[in-house]
């Protein structure tokens, strides 16, 4: 096992690791450290399991193992998959001390989080990101949901793992469009909080691309650092938290208007951020400049940076008005005033939304 890179999310007694190396699926004294009780259910997807499960179950071997093996794909983050989970626990007779084990990307994180947030009022839950965008993002923070045909994650809890390990070995066979999903999501990190970080991505971009473990576990570790400090100082989302979200309203838009069957989540926020940035230049908040930068560096790292043809802005903004952080159906934007300086911008004139959907 290669070195491995660990950090805290700093929550008190609930306090947990993010471990980052390669070769972290076959620690298996370390994963079964984090299954104390007798039952473990592991929940997967068809893309993942044949590499990974295998690997997982010989890690437990003594406990009492179930697995959910799923198909793949946002379109499965529903309640009708969240009840196969339930209905998995049952079959187990998972008791409290129980904990689900998600192996996998994004989707499975979540509908394994918030199963493990509802089995008998809450058990224990371990995350097994194998992807980046789940490395960095989803599977850091507690934040666990379903999606409902109205719009994304609208049905979920704040749940936190009691681990993350990050095995980056598992990047190998992320395929590339998945791999490049990802970075979208690293390069959020320095547009809203780290100009530093934003060059580094800048200088480094053909590296990345390349899969090179270098500058990939150095990207990982920045971008979890970013959100672990973050999760540690507004855990539920009341402040802070919500600069996350850059990009994310226009992107959950896209992606549930396309029906999750058109842009990869981290391609909707790549064009989701572009047009954040885009707004804050229309209304004054920020340079050209910078809306320059970022839609050149994530054009560099092959993500889309303008809306997909055959989206009507009306059906976008009324997605919009479904996200999470509109008060009292009053939307609420994350906008910034420039690389490294995101804010949480309420009553945006909904005609400027507007413009930009339709430039």
């Amino acid at each position: 096992m290669s070195t491995v890179r660990e950090l805290q999310v700093e929550l008190g007694a609930r306090a947990y690791p993010i471990r980052i190396g390669r070769g972290l699926l076959d620690d298996g004294a370390g994963l079964a450290a984090r299954v104390p009780g007798r039952h473990a259910l592991v929940v997967t997807d068809r893309n993942v399991a044949p590499h990974y499960l295998a690997r997982v179950e010989a890690a437990l071997a003594g406990k009492s193992f179930g697995k959910l093996v799923l198909p793949p794909g946002e379109q499965e983050k529903t309640l009708a998959r969240f009840g196969d989970v339930m209905a998995a626990l049952a079959a187990l007779g998972a008791s409290r001390d129980a904990t689900v084990i998600a192996l996998g990307g994004g989707v499975v994180g979540d509908l394994a989080g918030f199963a493990a947030a509802c089995w008998m009022r809450g058990v224990g839950f371990v995350q097994l990101p194998t992807t980046l965008l789940a490395m960095v993002d989803s599977s850091v923070g507690g934040k666990t949901a379903v999606d409902l045909p109205q719009g994304k994650n609208l049905v979920g809890a704040f749940h936190q793992p009691s681990a993350v390990f990050a095995d980056t070995a598992t990047l190998d066979t992320l395929p590339g469009r998945e791999l490049r999903a990802g970075l979208a999501e690293v390069v959020k990190y320095g547009a809203i909080a780290d100009p530093v970080f934003f060059d580094w991505l800048e200088a480094n971009a053909e590296a990345l691309l390349a899969r090179d473990p270098e500058a990939l576990a150095e990207a990982i570790a920045v971008s979890c650092a970013h959100k672990a400090g973050i999760v540690a100082r507004d855990e539920t989302e009341q402040g802070e938290r919500m600069l996350l979200n850059f990009g994310h309203t226009f992107g959950h838009a896209i992606e549930t208007e396309q029906g999750y069957g058109g842009l990869l989540h981290g391609e909707a926020v790549a064009v989701g951020m572009v047009l954040a940035a885009r707004l804050s230049a229309d209304l004054g908040r920020a340079p050209w400049s910078d809306t320059a930068r970022l839609a050149t560096l994530l054009e560099r790292l092959e993500l889309p940076v303008a809306l997909p043809p055959g989206l009507s802005g009306d059906a976008l903004l009324a997605r919009m008005k479904l996200d999470k952080k509109a008060v009292s159906g009053a939307l609420r934007l994350i906008l910034w005033s420039g690389l490294g300086r995101a804010e949480v911008a309420s009553a945006v004139p909904e005609a400027d939304i507007r413009a930009v959907l339709d430039a």
